[in-house]
C-alpha cells in the first residue's frame, strides 16, 4: 500500500508536469520550425543544437529555460513513480528470481534520475553557452542510459502484471 501512495503521488507530478511543458511546446520554434524536446535528446547533432541554441531569440530561449527546468519536476514524477511500479509488481510475482529483477531495476531507476539530471544540466549550460565541445559523445550515452534503464522497468513491470494476470485467470479455470 505504501508504494501505492508514493506512486499516486508521482503521478500526480508527472501529469502536471507534462501538462507545464507540452503548453510550452508551441512556443519552442526556431526558423519556422519547432524545437523538438526528443531531437535535443537523441536526434539533433551537435551542431543543430549550436545552431539552435545560439539562433533562437530571448523570448523563445527564456520558455526553453522553463521547459528544461520543469523538467526536474517531471523526473521527481518519473523515475520513482517507476520504481514504485517496479516494486509493486515485485509485491504480486512468486518467482524470487523475477523479483530480484524488478528490485534492481527500480534501484536503477535513480541513476535514470541522475543521468536524466546531467542531461538537463548540460542543455541549460549549452542554452546560456552554445558551445558543446568535446562532451557530446558523453552526453548521448548517458541521454541512452537513462531511456534504457526507464523503458525497461516500465516493460517488466508490464511484462509482471501480464504474467500476474494470466496466472490468476490460468486459476480460475482449475
Amino acid at each position: 500500500m505504501k508504494w501505492k501512495k508514493l506512486f499516486l503521488f508521482c503521478f500526480g507530478l508527472f501529469i502536471a508536469s507534462s501538462f507545464a511543458m507540452k503548453w510550452m511546446e508551441p512556443d519552442l520554434i526556431f526558423n519556422h520550425e519547432p524545437i523538438s524536446i526528443f531531437g535535443l535528446e537523441l536526434f539533433y547533432p551537435a551542431k543543430q543544437i549550436e545552431e539552435i541554441f545560439t539562433g533562437i531569440d530571448a523570448r523563445v530561449k527564456t520558455i526553453l529555460g522553463y521547459h528544461l527546468s520543469i523538467d526536474f519536476v517531471f523526473m521527481a514524477g518519473c523515475y520513482p513513480g517507476i520504481a514504485c511500479l517496479c516494486m509493486m509488481a515485485a509485491e504480486k510475482v512468486s518467482n524470487r528470481n523475477f523479483k530480484r529483477i524488478l528490485f534492481c531495476l527500480a534501484f536503477l531507476q535513480l541513476f535514470a534520475w541522475a543521468f536524466d539530471i546531467i542531461e538537463n544540466y548540460n542543455l541549460l549550460k549549452w542554452l546560456k553557452n552554445p558551445v558543446i565541445g568535446n562532451e557530446f559523445g558523453f552526453y548521448h550515452t548517458i541521454v541512452y542510459s537513462k531511456w534504457i534503464i526507464a523503458l525497461i522497468g516500465v516493460l517488466m513491470t508490464l511484462l509482471a502484471i501480464l504474467i500476474t494476470i494470466f496466472k490468476k485467470r490460468k486459476q480460475q479455470y482449475v
